[in-house]
């Protein structure tokens, strides 16, 4: 980033301070912060902004995992009334694709457009009168998946594409927002016309470019409570200029402080001043196993500086050179990560088997296993239940 402004004082905490503010962000230092049901479900993915969705099902499927993690009654059909029955909670794409709060619709519908106007590479290739023929369809006769709908198989271009010509077209509606998912089975998705899933009679006005650079950044300040620019802008290179600039006013204005955490010199870190006044204190000695598209692992770079633990997502590694195992989980207890599972769950036999265990960083079998052996009597029950 350019210089700050001369006046601006920059704050020093340490590592430990810096995870601290992290967890607390995250509501991983509470054992059930946002209550339980439906209602939970909601509030904790408007609290983190987003629950990243995965199809990848060597144990239960990230979102719900994620949503496990931070409240302990959590039923995946609460996620299902959310999206389908409250409809409090919608699919688009974050940085992948994921759960994100209703109220946040407008910041997405500016995207919607982007897309509209310039399509993702992956459906340019879809014929606009497909999506036309197949918007009349779901008009006509209600909603659909991509099992309702026969065509000619073709060969996979790529690993995660399909071999049914219409889900590209499904898809581009989606994107376009002409379409929205309104209920999951499983990786199975039912697509109806937007309005009509939301009850509309009016669109609602998309936010403006400035507007969204002002939501990633409250959302990202909300959810990490210390931040950078990669951090706000995670894959998203498109928004970085303005997220730059807009960072840079708030110093001025006093709203953002310049952080500096010890032992490491990039990246520069953001933080509000009440976030700095309030430092938690010694986090409670919780015990997650996290999914490794959780929020506090997804970033694998900031995960690293800021927990000394550098996660490799080996399932796409070969297997001869995997260190921890094709789906390995990070185990935070307290304020650190302390070891690394390759977990399956093997559900014919309604058991969660522990393929590998790696300690890291200050983990000791004395000091953790019983604690972590207790959380994967939970993680298990999760896994086999409802």
């Amino acid at each position: 980033m350019s210089r700050l402004p001369a006046k601006s004082k920059i704050r020093s905490i340490t590592q430990s301070e810096a995870r601290r503010i992290w967890l607390r962000a995250q509501r991983l230092d509470e054992t059930a912060p946002f209550g339980e049901g439906p209602e939970a479900t909601r509030l904790a993915t408007e609290h983190l902004g987003y629950v990243q969705i995965d199809t990848i099902n060597v144990i239960e499927r990230s979102h719900h995992h994620i949503l496990y993690t931070r409240i302990p009654n959590y039923r995946r059909a609460d996620l299902r009334q959310a999206q389908t029955g409250d409809k409090s909670v919608f699919e688009y794409w974050t940085h992948a694709l994921s759960y994100v709060p209703t109220r946040d619709l407008p910041f997405f519908l500016t995207d919607m457009k982007l897309h509209t106007a310039a399509p993702n590479r992956w459906y340019a290739d879809a014929n606009p009168d497909d999506l036309r023929r197949i918007l009349r369809m779901i008009r006509k006769d209600g909603p659909i998946s991509i099992r309702d709908i026969d065509d000619e198989p073709v060969e996979k271009d790529h690993p995660w594409a399909s071999r049914k010509p219409s889900k590209r077209v499904l898809q581009m509606g989606f994107y376009n927002g002409d379409l929205a998912i309104s209920e999951r089975n499983g990786m199975v998705k039912t697509y109806e016309l937007m309005e009509r899933h939301f009850g509309w009679t009016r669109r609602p006005r998309a936010a403006s470019e400035k507007q969204v650079t002002e939501y990633i950044v409250d959302r990202a300040l909300r959810a990490q409570g210390l931040v950078s620019l990669d951090s706000v802008n995670y894959l998203d290179n498109r928004r970085k200029a303005a997220t730059k600039a807009l960072i840079e006013s708030r110093v001025k204005r006093k709203l953002l402080v310049p952080v500096d955490v010890e032992g490491i010199d990039k990246p520069e870190f953001f933080a509000t001043p009440e976030t700095l006044d309030t430092l938690p204190g010694p986090v409670a000695p919780l015990t997650h196993i996290l999914s490794p598209f959780d929020p506090l692992i997804i970033q694998r770079k900031r995960t690293g500086a800021l927990f000394g633990y550098d996660h490799v997502f080996e399932a796409y590694v070969p297997k001869a050179k995997r260190q921890f195992g094709y789906f390995t989980l990070p185990v935070l207890v307290g304020e650190d990560i302390v070891a690394a599972l390759d977990l399956k769950t093997d559900r014919a036999a309604r058991k969660l088997l522990v393929q590998s265990w790696t300690w890291v960083g200050p983990g000791e079998p004395s000091r953790h296993k019983a604690a972590i052996e207790e959380a994967l009597a939970r993680f298990e029950a999760f896994q086999l239940g409802d």
